[in-house]
């Protein structure tokens, strides 16, 4: 909302599948906002009770998605839509819905976050409690990343040389699709360069380790990217040969 109405925004970070949301209001939003970097993905996570073996399982049981304004809340019910699973959704807090799984009274909780997630890393779970694949297909190539969970993530809940199929959500920094040459986009890309000249030092001691995992070349679906990130790319690869 505020990129795209609030004057001297220029710039947002977004989960890409929030365009979805505009849509129907912005029919050209594919084309009014760009990407300048792939932050990182939220990987998601559907962690569900021993007797629920598949996705058509969850039909008409009770999903958790954490509390409303948090990635799951928007995207988990968006994911399952396009599965064409209808379940019942709860928005509470995932700690207490973990504890309604342990007594029977939930049959799954939906994470939508970076891996590895603490409350899996760290909780006991009895045997049986796993998370389900969601293989990656046609249905969500236009905002999402094929993944995994293996045990290098969660050692307690899956086995050594297995892993778990699913999607990932990126979360992106976006940049309005400002007209070459004017003001606005002379700013954003003065800050794209800024940004992408000192990448290195954000990826140094001192600052949040996943600054290391970031590809300045990574794509984000259903986006073009900024034109001067584009141009800086670019003349990087130009220099490299």
């Amino acid at each position: 909302n505020s990129l795209l109405y609030l004057r001297g925004i220029d710039a947002a970070i977004i989960n890409s599948d929030a365009l979805e949301e505009y849509k129907s209001q912005v029919p050209d939003i594919q084309r009014r906002i760009t990407y300048v970097l792939n932050l990182f993905p939220s990987e998601l996570h559907i962690f569900v009770r021993p007797e629920i073996k598949s996705l058509s399982d969850l039909a008409g049981k009770k999903v958790n998605f954490n509390s409303q304004g948090t990635a799951a809340a928007y995207s988990g019910p968006l994911i399952f839509s396009r599965l064409g699973i209808d379940i019942d959704k709860t928005f509470i807090p995932h700690q207490v819905a973990l504890d309604q799984m342990r007594k029977g009274e939930m049959a799954a909780v939906v994470f939508i976050t970076s891996k590895p997630v603490d409350a899996f890393v760290k909780g006991r779970f009895e045997a049986g409690f796993k998370f389900l694949p969601v293989p990656y297909d046609s249905k969500f190539e236009d905002y999402y990343l094929p993944s995994a969970l293996d045990a290098a993530d969660y050692p307690n809940l899956i086995k050594q040389g297995d892993h778990v199929a699913t999607i990932a959500v990126p979360t992106a920094l976006v940049a309005f699709n400002w007209a070459a040459n004017t003001n606005r986009f002379e700013r954003v890309a003065r800050f794209v360069d800024h940004l992408f000249s000192r990448i290195d030092k954000l990826q140094g001691p001192g600052f949040d380790p996943k600054w290391k995992s970031i590809n300045l070349g990574a794509t984000v679906p259903g986006l073009a990217r900024f034109p001067a990130a584009q141009a800086w790319l670019d003349r990087q690869s130009s220099t490299a040969r």
